[in-house]
């Protein structure tokens, strides 16, 4: 049945990656099993009512049953002895059906290839529901996109885009490609690809996403990125990635079952063959035990315990752009006690943005944040774009200056209405313009963890602007959750102390660690683990790469994060909403907690059917729909997973929180 699991997996990534094909196939794979174990069904209810007229017409109905209910199984354990050289537990249940069949208990033998093949049915459909989600996202994605060029629209395949072409996104159409939109304004669901549940307003610089849906605007989008390194195609990759790989458990019970599956064999066969030549039985009556032992003692149940659990978790967290590189990750991140974030672009948003302005002597705010502006407007610098643009929001008039020039780790200089004006930090003002009450000032706004930038001349002082990185709005309630859930949080990053205290203060975050370089974060992550053991470090730089790769868990940000911290990571959160640790965490309890049932319960029902058969007997319909109830039993414990209730009360929370 295990070897049946890796197979459905295998098919259902490959038709999600392969979406062409007729609809009467992709019918038959969803519902082929299911059709053959209810047709088998069917022919056991018509074979058991002959068996009162016509023994021989009856044996061909149950013929008939086996054949239409027990070939996916027996094909699937044909293929893995063929393959693999190793036997699973689909021949198992084929020999133990085929052996009750042979000493005449055909109603017995029948009904349990049509209780296994049920039972492989639905595991059949836990596959396909946790591949769905790849098959719903390739469905999403555009085939072709309007060029837009000075000599008119071409209609071209999205493999041909490169980056700096512009396409028209009509409305109610799919955006083809990663870009920034030149032109227009509309809202965009963005839910396929961040989870967010209402569009979002988009407008002429805003970033949208290929395969996201445009509303009743129409948008000219510059590409940004080629087909194949869009974040829609990376979302794809990962999901698929994470249903191939399992976890440690899973490996082992795989390892297991190929050696108990030739235990159970051999032990099979010395149940037939010693006691009616040692002990004097029947051979009948020792060959039904044995048949009996064969269907109790088989591990279908243990085996199905862990993947369609860890397959479910994986589906949920997909839905709500929560990616799992693999299943092991998904067990992993339950043993977390510590998460170690990087700052910028993390904690924060990574764009700085004016948080105060002064006036100094005469000149008033909008007067100071109009020549400040004016000056930056000619530089590309984060804190010059953030004041050009606090000027646009307060829709200040920027005039050009003349003679400009960058000072390079200083500031700015240039000449207005017939004055050279200067703009930087506060040690760039000259000596004899430095006053007691601007020391205290800047002295103030940087213990608050602020960039200060003093505005002057060579006759004074004419303002102060002050900028910051601004926190994410989820990132203290996602800090508050976890640290509520016993989870350690602590803050790496290459910032000034004060700013990093500043910042962590706000968010309720006692450990920190700042002015890092990347091996220092690699020393302290280690440090982290050393200390409380399994850590997660969530980053989105080239430079959080190493620490990623060298914690338990790492977690990148999937639309702000670096194609290097994508890569190293093994969870990544594809609408940057940090807030969404704390659900991965408790999905990955939950998996836990799901699949230890899972093994104990397989296991107890397993001793206890063996233990009754040989105490007391156990007849063979009793025994498969022991042994097979438990297999049903396990795979929709697991499917429980699939439910959307805990996220959508985490996000309703999360989104109190906010507002609050």
């Amino acid at each position: 049945m295990n070897h049946a699991m890796t197979k459905q997996t295998e098919r259902g990534i490959e038709k999600a990656a392969n979406p062409a094909g007729s609809r009467l196939k992709a019918d038959l794979e969803r519902y082929g099993e299911g059709i053959a174990a209810l047709a088998s069904g069917l022919l056991i209810g018509v074979a058991w009512t002959l068996s009162g007229y016509s023994e021989r017409a009856s044996i061909v109905f149950y013929v008939l049953a086996f054949l239409v209910g027990g070939f996916a199984k027996a094909k699937e354990g044909w293929e893995t002895l063929i393959q693999d050289k190793e036997l699973d537990v689909n021949l198992l249940m084929i020999v133990a059906a085929i052996g009750a069949a042979s000493i005449g208990y055909w109603t017995e033998g029948a009904v349990l290839i049509f209780i296994f093949s049920l039972s492989g049915a639905l595991e059949t459909y836990t596959m396909n529901r946790s591949s769905r989600d790849i098959s719903s996202l390739m469905g999403l994605k555009p085939e072709t996109a309007v060029l837009y060029t000075d000599e008119g629209e071409t209609v071209v395949p999205i493999e041909s885009l490169n980056v700096g072409d512009v396409v028209l996104v009509r409305p109610g159409e799919r955006i083809p490609a990663d870009g920034f939109i030149r032109e227009g304004t509309s809202s965009v669901n963005q839910s396929s690809i961040t989870g967010e549940s209402l569009p979002v307003d988009k407008g002429a610089g805003d970033e949208v996403f290929a395969g996201t849906l445009n509303g009743q605007g129409a948008l000219f989008v510059e590409v940004s990125r080629r087909s194949d390194s869009t974040l829609f195609a990376k979302m794809i990759r990962l999901v698929q990635e994470a249903q191939s790989e399992k976890p440690a458990t899973q490996r082992f019970i795989e390892k297991l079952e190929r050696v108990y599956v030739r235990i159970v064999l051999i032990a099979t066969a010395l149940l037939i063959a010693v006691p009616p030549l040692l002990l004097g039985y029947s051979w009948e009556s020792t060959f039904y035990k044995a048949m009996v032992f064969l269907v109790v003692a088989s591990p279908c149940a243990l085996v199905a315990s862990i993947m369609p659990a860890v397959l479910s978790a994986i589906s949920t967290g997909a839905r709500h752009g929560l990616l799992f590189k693999g299943g092991a990750h998904v067990d992993h991140i339950a043993g977390v006690k510590a998460v170690a974030f990087d700052k910028t672009g993390t904690l924060t948003e990574g764009k700085p943005v004016v948080t105060d302005l002064v006036g100094w002597g005469e000149f008033s705010e909008k007067e100071v944040l109009r020549i400040a502006a004016s000056m930056e407007s000619l530089s590309e610098h984060p804190l010059a774009r953030a004041i050009v643009k606090e000027a646009e929001e307060n829709r200040v008039e920027l005039r050009r200056p003349s003679d400009f020039q960058a000072l390079t780790g200083w500031g700015v200089q240039a000449e207005m209405d017939g004055e050279v004006w200067k703009l930087g930090k506060a040690d760039y003002v000259e000596e004899r313009l430095r006053t007691p009450e601007l020391a205290d000032l800047v002295s103030r706004l940087e213990g608050q963890g602020k960039t200060v930038t003093v505005l002057h001349r060579e006759s004074g002082v004419a303002g102060i602007i002050a900028l910051r990185d601004a926190v994410r709005p989820e990132a203290k309630s996602a800090v508050a959750r976890l640290r509520g859930m016993g989870i350690e949080v602590a803050m790496l990053t290459g910032d000034s102390r004060r700013t990093a205290a500043a910042i962590a203060d706000e968010l309720g975050i006692e450990r920190v660690y700042s002015e890092l370089l990347p091996e220092d974060k690699v020393a302290k992550v280690k440090e982290l683990g050393a200390s409380r053991g399994s850590v997660a470090m969530v980053g989105d730089g080239v430079n959080d790469a190493p620490a990623l790769a060298v914690a338990s868990v790492g977690i990148a940000m999937g639309g702000a994060g670096s194609d290097a911290a994508l890569e190293t990571a093994d969870v990544v959160l594809m609408n940057d909403d940090i807030g969404r640790i704390a659900d991965a965490v408790e999905l990955g309890q939950r998996t836990r907690r799901i699949v230890k049932q899972n093994i104990v319960f397989a296991l107890s029902v397993i001793v206890l059917l063996i233990v009754g058969n040989f105490a007391q007997g156990i007849a063979l319909p009793l025994g498969v729909v022991g042994h097979e109830g438990s297999t049903i039993l396990v795979i929709l414990n697991g499917l429980r997973l699939l439910g959307n209730g805990r996220m959508r009360r985490a996000e309703r929370t999360a989104a109190v929180n906010v507002k609050g």
